[in-house]
């Protein structure tokens, strides 16, 4: 838990951790590179607009897509609805499965908290977004419009 106060990051913890069971026990460290297509994060999002423009318009298909390199879960859920990504009905969000079942087991947690279609909000124009958000305030410095 140091570590992670220190830095401010997990991850570098969690590297830390990998090199020292990669030594001491033999463990093999495969790490997806990070201008790889299928399993894009935060890198992708905020350093290759020509790639996520490409997986918004579905000329690419990411198995995954981590939002990683983005600094606070509210930011990562923001991002991840103006791009289409989120499925997550907001009744549903920040509880646990108890309190959202409210007592009952035959409730359907699935169609109770899982949109069929993305739950796309638009929040800030200078970034990746399924659908213009030009009318949106920006969030970065320069301001630009993603599209």
């Amino acid at each position: 838990g140091d570590l992670v106060m220190q830095t401010k990051s997990h991850q570098v913890p969690l590297v830390a951790l990998l090199q020292e069971h990669s030594s001491m026990y033999g463990l093999n460290i495969k790490i997806f590179p990070r201008e790889g297509d299928l399993f894009p994060g935060g890198h992708a999002y905020h350093r290759r607009k020509a790639f996520v423009k490409d997986m918004l318009n579905g000329k690419v298909h990411p198995q995954i897509f981590h939002m990683s390199w983005t600094s606070s879960k509210v930011n990562k859920r923001k991002f991840l609805q103006q791009m289409g990504e989120w499925y997550l009905q907001d009744t549903c969000r920040d509880k646990k499965l108890i309190d959202i079942l409210g007592g009952k087991e035959t409730a359907n947690f699935s169609s109770d908290c899982c949109a069929a279609e993305p739950l796309v909000v638009c929040h800030y124009r200078d970034k990746p977004s399924k659908i213009p958000c030009k009318e949106s305030p920006a969030i970065d410095n320069n301001g630009r419009s993603f599209w």
